[in-house]
């Protein structure tokens, strides 16, 4: 029986290595999959994990039909054997509805992976959808953290190290950016409802919080 299965948890949970370890073993029997993503930190037309694995994928560009891109393969002869859609929080609702239906009529399995919610704590769309629609839901087991060691259960927009509350819903960026440019990082609910990211979890550890005494 085919299914919608989404994959889902914070930032540095280990989505697209489990995206990519599907796809691997899928291929390692001689089926043949269609990997979609969108905004993908390594380019157009990449699923890339942190763990430095790439792999080549189909850009789902904005307005694009998921469900007619895969008829039309079937349609030229082309082997579709099961579906994956990284980053699917940035999938427009219409498009996981378009997903469903390919596990509907045409039969695949669908793999959805991507985070729940933005940096202001607020449902993507394109996971909203997929909430609704999916067959089962999979929360990743592999924790991230917070700067303080506990679980990791929010996503934080950064912009020179502070945490940001406003903006775009989508601003392509990445954890491993320079502090100074546009980033992401994942913390606890304590921290992130303080706004207290790692940099400035330091600069205040850096700040005394007397004057230091001196000798005459």
């Amino acid at each position: 029986m085919s299914e919608l299965v989404f994959f889902s948890g914070t930032m540095d949970c280990g989505k697209s290595t489990l995206a990519l370890q599907i796809e691997h073993n899928r291929s390692a029997r001689g089926l043949q999959g269609v990997i979609f993503t969108r905004d993908d930190r390594a380019g157009e037309g990449k699923l890339s994990s942190r763990l430095g694995l790439v792999t080549g994928a189909v850009e789902a560009t904005e307005g694009m039909d998921i469900y007619a891109y895969l008829v039309d393969q079937l349609s030229k002869g082309g082997k579709v054997d099961y579906v994956i859609a990284d980053e699917a929080q940035f999938l427009s609702p219409e498009q996981i509805d378009q997903l469903a239906r390919v596990v509907d009529d045409l039969g695949l399995d669908v793999f959805a992976f991507g985070i729940t919610t933005d940096f202001r704590t607020r449902l993507f769309p394109g996971s909203q959808r997929l909430i609704e629609l999916a067959d089962r839901i999979e929360a990743l087991q592999v924790e991230a953290l917070c700067w303080c060691g506990a679980r990791a259960t929010h996503n934080a927009r950064t912009v020179g190290g502070e945490m940001v509350v406003e903006g775009a819903q989508v601003v392509v960026g990445d954890v491993n950016r320079p502090v100074a440019e546009i980033g992401y990082e994942v913390l606890c609910r304590s921290h992130h409802l303080r706004r207290m990211t790692a940099a400035s979890a330091r600069a205040g550890a850096l700040s005394p919080d007397v004057l230091p005494v001196t000798s005459a």
